[in-house]
């Protein structure tokens, strides 16, 4: 027998690669979203109803997910949509979503997002790279930087904001290179770098092209010299490139692994209970799905139905407390403590909050 409304699952399309060079965090967002469903369900789930997560590989062509999730909401399988993937997904996917359930995007990115209904969670040029650019000036003495980046939206427009920053930082950007996403076209970034006069290198490359990357870089011999900076790099890309090409590299993020504080330990020790040691790395990106989940539900559970015009205006002074520390959505950006990390092997140290 059917059950009731009340019986039936809160489904939520949690959109995360599973191919292409971001497919490295496919395995542990899953992992995580499988977490943070349980726990909701502990709690009551959402509305009442039981929690259930519908992944949709967010890896391939933009349109090929906006198609899924588009076919997903006309047959009425999904409540919200949700999780990591990169901006041009996301642009794909809002003129499907929009005005019809509430999606929270989660991953870092370029910043100014403000069309209706979507929610996102996660780190800002602002508050990301602006600050480190500036605590690596001032403790290391990089002023001279080189960016290279994958050829799409994030890096792109996260570059044009890296420009104003080096004005008012009294920095040089020595030069820009951008390559094709997932084209493994990085010995020509290699070689641009190694001509060109710089004591930095700003990376805004996706997960197997970040690993490329570091690996052709240490090869080269370049890490003894020029300091490597990324808002994106994490454990699963340390752990891929190999201990050897993560010398003199920076990393910054609201979330680490090897963070200490209570609620991130708590995290990681709810998380490998479920998984097992053996469990894909928890990293930022699968965090950030984590933090997606829960903001969902909690402006659900605020706005007391998931009706999008009453979800979207219970946003409005959310704050919350959880492995990133206090989130607080201000003008519908989530403001969060952004934490800056050297590499140290396959983890990362923690040098200092920004």
């Amino acid at each position: 027998m059917a059950g009731t409304g009340r019986e039936q699952p809160w489904r939520i399309a949690m959109v995360i690669p599973s191919r292409g060079p971001a497919g490295l965090y496919g395995p542990s967002c899953e992992a995580v979203a499988e977490l943070a469903a349980r726990e909701l369900d502990a709690e009551g789930g959402v509305l009442g109803r039981p929690v259930a997560i519908e992944v949709v590989d967010g890896g391939r062509a933009p349109h090929h997910v906006a198609a899924e999730v588009g076919a997903l909401l006309d047959a009425g399988r999904i409540d919200a949509v949700s999780g990591w993937h990169i901006s041009s997904v996301r642009n794909a996917l809002v003129p499907v979503v929009a005005g019809r359930v509430p999606y929270v995007y989660t991953s870092l990115y370029e910043g100014g997002e403000r069309r209706p209904g979507v929610v996102c969670c996660g780190e800002t040029p602002r508050d990301q790279i602006a600050p480190a650019l500036r605590w690596l000036r001032d403790h290391i003495g990089v002023r001279n930087w080189f960016v290279v980046g994958d050829d799409y939206v994030w890096p792109r427009a996260s570059t044009a904001a890296v420009r104003r920053y080096a004005r008012e930082l009294g920095l040089r950007i020595a030069g820009e290179a951008f390559v094709r996403l997932g084209s493994g076209a990085t010995d020509g970034l290699v070689r641009r770098v190694a001509r060109t006069p710089c004591d930095g290198v700003l990376m805004f490359l996706v997960g197997q092209d970040a690993v490329e990357f570091n690996r052709r870089f240490a090869a080269c011999g370049l890490d003894e010299r020029v300091v490597r900076f990324s808002p994106l790099v994490e454990e699963n890309t340390l752990l891929a490139a190999g201990a050897e090409a993560n010398r003199n590299l920076f990393a910054a993020a609201a979330y680490f692994r090897s963070a200490v504080s209570p609620d991130a330990l708590d995290l990681v020790g709810r998380y490998v209970a479920l998984h097992g040691p053996t469990a894909p790395p928890l990293n930022n990106a699968a965090e950030s799905c984590y933090e997606g989940l829960r903001t969902l539900a909690l402006l659900v559970r605020r706005a007391g139905t998931d009706r999008l015009p009453e979800v979207t205006a219970a946003l409005d002074g959310l704050a919350y407390h959880g492995p990133r520390g206090t989130v607080e959505f201000r003008d519908r950006d989530a403001r969060q403590h952004v934490q800056l990390a050297a590499a140290d092997g396959y983890d990362f140290d923690v040098v200092t909050r920004l």
